[in-house]
């Protein structure tokens, strides 16, 4: 056993197999990786990395297999052979992203899970699984990356209450210094149980829920999680580096200066430096300098009409051509206008079973749970009210309301 000291949860415990799978230079890429991406250049603090969140994911499976395993869930469910696998996946679950974070799935760049895969299934890591674990280990733990395993623990690695939220909010609102991600995380942890697949269950299967007397955590989390998107995710400045950052990366794509490929082998450092190389553009002097694009407009996405400017989040194309040509309108240059409208609808999404005082299981969907609050139709509003459509401009121009909605519309 090995003991690491962690700002956040003081001593993480990893075992041998762990540390030789934290040892391997697939793992050790992602101290050179930002949890936040660009996040630092607004919350100073916030240059924490995938390396230590994924140590914490680890902490917070190995916990929370302890809590269940002293209350005899497990038996039946889980022997040793499913705790590791379970364990690993929490270690590896970050192994495919790219550099500084989501931005780049934005451009259609390959989801970080996906990337992942080869990562998980050949090479040094999946040899060390297939050694420590079984033969079929690393198909296993790369099934519970991606949501797709049948194990009952699936929901610990990839679902509504997954511990990967419970540890990126906690550590995030920690490193950069704002009370937004207090969450009880003690709580929650004790609160998780596993619910069996009976006839007369909500669940299809054996599966992992939550204790009625884990609501009102489960309230600090989705609570937390809006916050945090608000004021730190999405804050108007990080949108604004984030978006002068894709155009960057974008550009240097179709101009066959960076092959997309390379990204999820990349560091972020080792990625500007490949940026760099490609002759200096301006977006990446400004970045460096914290030159940032200014706001010309925004508007939440409650005060739209529904639907407007969704294509923002998934038609690259579109967006480039649209970009471009309200910049030439304004008289600025290609690339020094961005539209910007962020969505992940699963963000705050809430589907799992919980367990009521008595022993009924109810499974908290679109319906909420009677006598208390209605977290998945609040988490709807909530999304909206977080979500704000923006755009940016190098210096400063006039864009009336009425033209660019014509424009969005």
């Amino acid at each position: 056993m090995t003991s690491i000291r962690d700002p956040l949860w003081n001593t993480i415990v990893v075992d041998d197999a762990a540390r030789r799978l934290i040892d391997t230079p697939v793992f050790q890429r992602l101290r050179y990786v930002r949890q936040l991406g660009l996040a630092h250049l607004v919350y100073p603090g916030a240059t924490h990395t995938r390396f230590e969140h994924a140590l914490g994911a680890y902490h917070l499976a190995r916990r929370t297999i302890a809590v269940l395993d002293d209350r005899r869930e497990l038996d039946g469910v889980a022997d040793a052979t499913e705790r590791a696998v379970v364990t690993a996946a929490a270690l590896l679950h970050d192994v495919g992203h790219h550099p500084f974070s989501h931005a780049l799935e934005e451009i259609g760049a390959q989801h970080h899970e996906v990337a992942a895969r080869p990562l998980i299934t050949s090479g040094t890591i999946a040899a060390e699984l297939r050694h420590s674990i079984a033969p079929d280990a690393p198909e296993r733990v790369y099934a519970l990356i991606r949501g797709h395993s049948a194990s009952p623990l699936q929901g610990l690695i990839s679902g509504s209450l997954d511990l990967d939220k419970i540890e990126y909010l906690k550590r995030d609102a920690f490193m950069c210094g704002v009370p937004y991600g207090e969450i009880d995380v003690d709580r929650l942890v004790n609160a998780l149980t596993v619910i069996y697949a009976t006839p007369d269950s909500s669940s299809a299967r054996t599966t992992i829920g939550v204790l009625e007397k884990g609501l009102s955590a489960l309230e600090s989390l989705l609570f937390a999680k809006y916050q945090m998107y608000r004021n730190v995710y999405w804050h108007h400045a990080v949108r604004s580096a984030t978006a002068m950052y894709k155009r960057l990366v974008d550009d240097a794509i179709r101009e066959r200066a960076l092959d997309d490929s390379m990204l999820s082998s990349l560091t972020d450092e080792g990625l500007l430096h490949v940026l760099e190389s490609a002759g200096h553009p301006p977006l990446l002097d400004a970045l460096r300098t914290r030159r940032l694009y200014k706001r010309a407009y925004e508007c939440a996405a409650g005060d739209l009409p529904e639907g407007i400017g969704d294509w923002i989040a998934v038609d690259l194309d579109r967006v480039r051509t649209t970009e471009d040509a309200l910049a030439r309108d304004l008289g600025l240059a290609p690339g020094e206008l961005l539209l910007d409208f962020p969505e992940k609808p699963q963000m705050l999404g809430l589907d799992l079973p919980v367990r009521l005082r008595g022993g009924r299981v109810h499974r908290l969907t679109r319906e909420g749970l009677p006598g208390s609050i209605n977290l998945p139709a609040l988490s709807d509003e909530l999304y909206r009210s977080a979500r704000v459509l923006r755009v940016f401009v190098a210096r400063p121009v006039p864009l009336g309301d009425d033209r660019l909605r014509a424009v969005l519309a």
